[in-house]
C-alpha cells in the first residue's frame, strides 16, 4: 500500500523538525518535503505531489492564508490542515481559514519553538497524537478510501430512506460533527428557518476559545442566535446552544424546563464535548421526540448515542459519503443501519425542517416519574 505522503510547511526549523518527526512515526506515512513558506511549498506541490499539506498560519513572505487561497486555485482537492496556534487571534484566524477551504486544523503545543514545559520529545509525542490520525484520514482518501462502508461493503446511497413508520412529532433536534463540521455546520444553520418549533443543541468537537468564535460566526450566518452553551441555560424553541470546548454538555429536567448541565468527565472515544454524551441524554429525556443529525467528521463518535435515540424510536439523518470531508462518523451510522435518511449537506436543513412537524404549543417536555 502506498504510503501517505506529506508536505510540512513552516517558518520554523524546530517545529518543521517536530512535525517531521512526529509523522514519520507512523510507517503509513512519510514526509514528502518541507518548505519555509508558502511560495517555496506551491514551487514544490508538482516535484513533491503530496497527499496532503500541513500549513502553519503565521510564516514571512507568504503566509499560510495565503498560501490557502492560492492552493484553492491551483489544487482545489489537495487537503490542508492548518497548525494554528491556542489565542484568539489563532482560533479566529482558522475559522476563516476553515471557511476558505482548509480541511481540518491542529493547535500548537505553546512550547514550540520556544522555551517552556514541554521537552522536544513531548512536544512531538503530542504532534503525533493530535495530527497523525488527521493526515491519515484525510490524505488517505487519496492513496485508497478509508471511508466506513454500508451493508456488503458497498456505500449507502445519497438520499437513502429507511422505511419506519414512524411519525412521532420532534421535540429537540441534536448535531453532532467534527472534521469538516464547522463548514457544514454553517451550511444547515443558514438554512434553518427562524420559527424552528424546537431547540438545536449542537457538539462540534473544538477546544475551548474555538467554540466560542464558532457560536458567533454561525449566528451571523444564522437566522437565529447559536449560543455557547453555559451551565443551567434553558433550552426555548428557535435557538440552537453548541457545548463549549472542554466540557460535556448532557441536559436534565426541572420541572416543565429542560436545562443544560455541563461537566469536565473523562473524554469519550477520545472528546469532550463528546456526541455519545449529549446523544444519550437527549434519547433519555426525549424518547421519539429526538432528532439526531450526524455530519462529517473522524470516528466513531455518535454512533453509541445514535443507537440509544434509535433504541428509543427516535430519527436519525446522516450526511452522505460525497459530500462529507471525512465519512467516519456519519459512516458508521450509515453503516449500522439506523440512519432515517442519509443526505448531503444541502438537503440536511430541509429535511430538519421537515422532520419537525409540530403544533405551536408542542415544546413540553414530559414529567418524569
Amino acid at each position: 500500500m502506498s504510503k501517505i505522503r506529506v508536505l510540512v510547511v513552516d517558518d520554523s526549523v524546530v517545529v518543521r523538525r517536530i512535525v517531521s518527526d512526529a509523522l514519520s512515526t507512523d510507517p503509513e506515512v512519510e514526509v514528502a518535503g518541507v518548505a519555509a513558506n508558502g511560495r517555496i511549498a506551491l514551487a514544490k506541490i508538482d516535484q513533491l505531489a503530496p497527499d496532503i499539506i500541513t500549513l502553519d498560519i503565521e510564516m514571512p513572505e507568504m503566509d499560510g492564508m495565503e498560501t490557502l487561497a492560492a492552493l484553492r486555485k491551483s489544487h482545489p482537492r489537495l487537503p490542508v490542515i492548518m497548525f494554528s496556534t491556542l489565542t484568539e487571534r489563532g482560533a479566529e484566524t482558522t475559522l476563516l481559514a476553515l471557511s476558505m477551504g482548509a480541511s481540518d486544523y491542529v493547535t500548537k503545543p505553546s512550547s514550540i519553538g520556544a522555551p517552556g514545559a514541554l521537552s522536544l520529545d513531548d512536544a512531538r509525542k503530542q504532534v503525533a497524537q493530535d495530527l497523525l490520525p488527521k493526515v491519515k484520514a484525510l490524505g488517505g482518501r487519496r492513496v485508497a478510501s478509508m471511508a466506513p462502508r454500508g451493508p456488503g461493503g458497498l456505500p449507502q446511497s445519497p438520499g437513502t430512506t429507511r422505511a419506519t413508520g414512524r411519525s412521532k412529532g420532534i421535540d429537540i433536534v441534536a448535531i453532532g460533527a467534527s472534521t469538516g463540521g464547522p463548514n457544514a455546520l454553517a451550511t444547515v444553520m443558514s438554512q434553518i428557518p427562524a420559527d424552528l418549533r424546537a431547540p438545536i443543541v449542537i457538539v462540534q468537537h473544538m477546544p475551548p476559545l474555538f467554540t466560542r468564535l464558532l457560536a458567533q460566526r454561525l449566528t451571523a450566518g444564522s437566522k437565529f442566535p447559536v449560543h455557547e452553551a453555559q451551565h443551567g441555560d434553558v433550552l426555548e424553541p428557535g435557538q440552537a446552544w453548541l457545548a463549549p470546548g472542554g466540557s460535556h454538555m448532557t441536559l436534565v429536567r426541572q420541572g416543565r424546563n429542560v436545562v443544560i448541565e455541563l461537566n469536565q468527565e473523562p473524554p469519550e472515544n477520545s472528546c469532550r464535548p463528546a456526541v455519545d454524551v449529549l446523544f444519550r441524554a437527549v434519547a433519555e429525556l426525549f424518547d421519539a421526540n429526538s432528532l439526531a443529525v450526524i455530519l462529517t467528521g473522524m470516528g466513531q463518535d455518535g454512533l453509541r448515542g445514535c443507537e440509544a435515540i434509535d433504541s428509543r424510536g427516535g430519527q436519525i439523518v446522516a450526511q452522505d459519503e460525497a459530500s462529507s470531508v471525512v465519512w467516519g462518523m456519519p459512516g458508521y451510522v450509515a453503516r449500522a443501519g439506523i440512519a432515517d435518511a442519509i443526505l448531503p449537506i444541502d438537503a440536511v436543513a430541509a429535511e430538519i425542517v421537515r422532520r419537525v412537524q409540530r403544533p405551536l404549543d408542542r415544546f413540553i417536555p414530559r414529567e418524569g416519574p
